[in-house]
């Protein structure tokens, strides 16, 4: 996957709070844990680590919003599930989006409030 970012990192309030929603729900999309160092973990693919939680003493960050590329519908779907499993807050359902023919997504908010979603952008027509 190519992207124009080399990495994201959100503040979190509460660390443990942050990793026990994070770990399972982006499992689901193929993205592991890369390294942890006390109050800060970065995840990625393979070695290269483009997603990090880092414990930020001011508030959650009002209005943040990061997509992360899912490799089928299936993933998409079960990355809500474990989001809405781990303590997230349901902000939009996995399902094929209007704005775009082919955007499959689903919308959550973290323990945080910091907007989070999958997307699928594939060849075939996912399903509905």
């Amino acid at each position: 996957m190519s992207s124009i970012l080399d990495h994201i990192s959100l503040g979190v309030t509460d660390y443990a709070r942050a990793k026990r929603f994070y770990d399972p729900v982006l499992a689901t999309l193929g993205i592991a844990l890369i390294w942890e160092k006390p109050q800060m973990a970065s995840y990625g693919i393979g070695k290269d680590d483009q997603f990090g939680l880092q414990v930020d003493t001011g508030a959650a960050r009002s209005g943040t919003h990061l997509a992360f590329r899912a490799k089928d519908a299936a993933s998409v779907d079960a990355f809500h599930k474990a989001a809405l499993a781990s303590g997230g807050r349901d902000d939009g359902p996995p399902g094929l989006r209007p704005y775009a023919g082919s955007y499959y997504a689903a919308f959550v908010f973290d323990p945080d409030g910091n907007r989070i979603e999958a997307v699928f952008h594939g060849p075939e027509k996912p399903r509905a």
